[in-house]
């Protein structure tokens, strides 16, 4: 997927560990491990709202999206 979860780096910078930011953002340390792994299949903006007032940083420090080769065509015979 081309969006990357940069949610660790944040966490590094505040020294903070997942149990504490679970417990601030009001998500439980399942969901914060769903999202920082990139299985989560989207956001809600009042998650997204609650992730950056807790560490102090903007969206994209979060969410960052890198381009992915296309994928070649299939040959069918």
């Amino acid at each position: 997927m081309p969006i990357v979860v940069r949610i660790d780096v944040q966490l590094a910078k505040h020294k903070m560990s997942v149990g504490e930011f679970a417990e601030r953002v009001g998500l439980t340390p399942a969901n914060i491990a769903v999202l920082k792994n990139g299985r989560a299949k989207a956001v809600r903006f009042s998650t997204l709202d609650a992730m950056c007032r807790v560490l102090e940083c903007q969206p994209g420090d979060l969410l960052e999206w890198v381009d992915e080769p296309p994928e070649p065509p299939t040959v069918q015979e």
